[in-house]
């Protein structure tokens, strides 16, 4: 038995070095018009700080795209997908005030990372080269007749088609977009609103739980278990119809704008990709060789 390993080095095509670039150029983008948006704000507050923090955030999840991108993961397209969506809403929520004209520094920095979200998916979705090339898994210790060896194996489950990892990034952000408003109604509590702490707290458990359904949800819908698809269904509807009039309840008229809007994106990507994987079959990967024992 011998061991090997796989030091193939992978060369990227000229669309992928691109979209690192513009991946790299996005994420500073956002940390800029954040700041911009938290220097021309005409109030400043808790909720003001939840909101920036969490757009801050983003940038990191930028930093975990460039890395799937340049090691061509089929998870990559769908992720960049929510991610340049979500940040676009998340931005904008920001920059437009209670009252008033949103500051000029404010508007032009939006503009610009939305041209930016908007190029990163252009080239995530239409350009050939990178579609050629996110079709990489991770590596794994495999062991055959050769030996052992690391090197790239799809997984062993069946072909996933490809919306339904889209559905997967769209409802892992259900948890997070509940958080933002549930931190923010905590100034409201703080502030005044004692009697609406019980309901912060049912909130926030809320939140937590919806995580753990959505990971046993899409563990099994990426196995081909049709009753998963019908549990996100039903998932989805009840975050919105628990997140939404409670953002109503306690942030008022604009906090369900701000707040709610994000996740009825998500929620509504959610379900059309889900729609979409019913009648469409597209595959992503390949099984492995039966020979192979993958650990």
């Amino acid at each position: 038995m011998t061991t090997t390993a796989a030091a193939t080095k992978v060369r990227r095509p000229s669309a992928v070095r691109v979209l690192t670039a513009l991946l790299v150029v996005t994420a500073l983008t956002t940390v800029v018009v954040e700041l911009l948006n938290w220097r021309y704000a005409p109030e400043s507050g808790f909720g003001l700080a939840v909101r920036t923090g969490w757009a801050l955030l983003r940038s990191l999840g930028f930093l975990v795209l460039i890395r799937q991108v340049r090691r061509g993961r089929s998870a990559a397209r769908p992720f960049g997908l929510i991610l340049a969506v979500t940040t676009v809403f998340a931005v904008g929520r920001l920059v437009v005030p209670r009252a008033g004209v949103p500051p000029l520094p404010g508007v032009l920095g939006f503009a610009t990372l939305t041209l930016l979200c908007g190029a990163v998916v252009w080239l995530l979705y239409r350009s050939p080269a990178v579609r050629e090339f996110m079709v990489r898994h991770p590596g794994r210790l495999v062991i055959d007749r050769q030996g052992i060896s690391w090197r790239e194996v799809p997984p062993r489950r069946p072909p996933i088609a490809g919306w339904l990892l889209t559905v997967r990034a769209a409802v892992f952000t259900y948890s997070p977009l509940m958080l933002v408003p549930c931190l923010v109604a905590v100034g409201e509590v703080v502030t005044g609103r004692i009697l609406a702490g019980p309901i912060v707290v049912l909130w926030l458990v809320a939140a937590f739980g919806v995580s753990y359904v959505v990971l046993f949800g899409t563990f099994f819908l990426l196995r081909g278990r049709r009753w998963a698809a019908g549990l996100l269904v039903v998932v989805t509807l009840v975050v919105l119809l628990v997140d939404l009039p409670l953002c109503w309840f306690l942030l008022g008229v604009d906090g369900l704008v701000r707040d709610g809007g994000p996740l009825v994106v998500a929620a509504g990507i959610a379900l059309y990709g889900l729609w979409r994987a019913a009648i469409t079959e597209r595959p992503v990967g390949t099984e492995p060789a039966a020979a192979d024992v993958v650990m």
